[in-house]
Order: C-alpha cells, then structure tokens, then sequence
C-alpha cells in the first residue's frame, strides 16, 4: 500500500490563485521554496497516478483474459 501523500503545497497554491482570481489580480507569486514543494509534490501524485493506472491496466487484462481450446479429432463417422 502506498504511504499518504502530502497534498498541502498543491492545497495552498490553489487558495492563492483563487485569492488572486478573487482580488483580480494578474499574477501569482511564489517563493522558490514553495515553488520547489510544490513541483515535487506534483511529481509524486503523478507517479503514483501513472503507477496506479498502470496497475489497474494489467488488472483488467488479466480479468478479460478468455481461454479458448480447439481439439480435432477428425469427426465421426455416423
């Protein structure tokens, strides 16, 4: 199972954009730190999300695998 993810560098960014949409401003400004967090953040969720995704595909596979076996053995006659 996956450790839980830290999501608050993503949480924060989208309440700064929404007090800047709200304060209609032009621009967003971050410090490099925050910024750095929040990069690696992203990075993490969409790892995880492409692992995942991943995963579920070989899941799905595996479930629609149909096994079909043929056998000739010639007819018979009546």
């Amino acid at each position: 199972m996956h450790e839980p993810l830290n999501t608050i560098p993503i949480q924060q960014f989208i309440q700064q954009v929404k007090q800047a949409d709200s304060g209609k401003s032009n621009e967003v400004r971050i410090p490099i730190d925050r910024a750095k967090s929040l990069a690696y953040t992203l990075g993490i969720v969409m790892s995880r999300l492409e692992g995942d995704l991943e995963k579920l595909i070989l899941e799905s596979k595996k479930d629609n695998d149909i096994e079909i076996e043929v056998r000739m053995d010639g007819g018979s006659n009546f």
